[in-house]
């Protein structure tokens, strides 16, 4: 309750450091903030291209299916790695003045979500164009909606916990930052973005593991990620289990790395 408290008390200095960090992502730039919107698209124009037509997948609008996975991704991704170097990029202020530490953390993950929540305004008009796929025999329940909210501050804690642990962890040990852009790498091809989970759970009981097709669950992406395409691909309801496993472990890492933060915070005068 302390550390709210302080948070709340410095509530200007992270809208500061927000506005600082949306205009200047893009600052010098031509098309400026309009990447916003033209960074997804692309991404989204190439695995389309590459997943529907090259490899010739078979799901009805892969590209909406792609789309409403593919943006609250790289909304995770970019907190998890950008907000690694967060407190190094503001050693100056944190030598020099007193504020809680984890203001910066807070700040980059708060400005990559306001940046998903735009992007959200494309998934919307992609929607109105081209339609959902609500299940056969079914109609888009708008009453889904109504969960989009809950799913995305589950993401957001999830990410500010990734974000808090990899700022800390980073300040010691520097080529993290290297490390993450190949680990985010990775996590993104064992998350179902590109493909419906049920595809790896066929396959791991088709090699004997069905038995293990819970520990596929407990990366925290996939149930998130699973919510999101429930609510705007299918129009439906996300199921409790899933909206219950994806709060568990959003906020169990973010317990983890706050307390990890909080212990790691002690050094950084002098590592920095």
């Amino acid at each position: 309750m302390n550390t709210l408290k302080e948070l709340y008390a410095y509530r200007q200095m992270i809208f500061s450091l927000v506005k600082k960090e949306l205009r200047g992502r893009y600052k010098g730039s031509v098309l400026g903030f309009m990447w916003t919107f033209i960074n997804p698209l692309l991404q989204l124009m190439v695995y389309a291209v590459v997943f529907s037509f090259l490899l010739g997948s078979n799901v009805p609008k892969y590209y909406l299916h792609l789309f409403v996975a593919l943006v609250p991704w790289l909304f995770f991704s970019s907190s998890l790695t950008g907000g690694s170097v967060s407190i190094i990029a503001s050693k100056d202020m944190v030598k020099k003045i007193y504020f809680p530490r984890e203001i910066m953390p807070i700040a980059y993950v708060t400005s990559a979500f306001v940046n998903m929540l735009l992007c959200f305004l494309v998934i919307f008009a992609v929607m109105l164009i081209g339609g959902t796929v609500p299940p056969e025999g079914e109609v888009f329940h708008f009453t889904a909606l109504l969960y989009l909210p809950l799913i995305m501050v589950i993401e957001y804690l999830l990410a500010l916990g990734g974000a808090l642990l990899t700022s800390g962890l980073t300040v010691y040990f520097r080529d993290l930052e290297h490390i993450l852009g190949i680990l985010t790498m990775a996590w993104m091809y064992l998350t179902p973005i590109l493909y419906a989970p049920s595809l790896v759970e066929a396959k791991m009981v088709e090699h004997g593991m069905g038995h293990l097709t819970w520990l596929y669950w407990l990366n925290p992406m996939t149930p998130i990620t699973v919510a999101y395409r429930d609510i705007l691909y299918y129009g439906q309801i996300p199921h409790i289990s899933t909206l219950l496993n994806a709060a568990l472990l959003g906020i169990g890492i973010l317990i983890l790395g706050y307390l990890s933060f909080r212990k790691l915070q002690k050094g950084f005068a002098e590592e920095l």
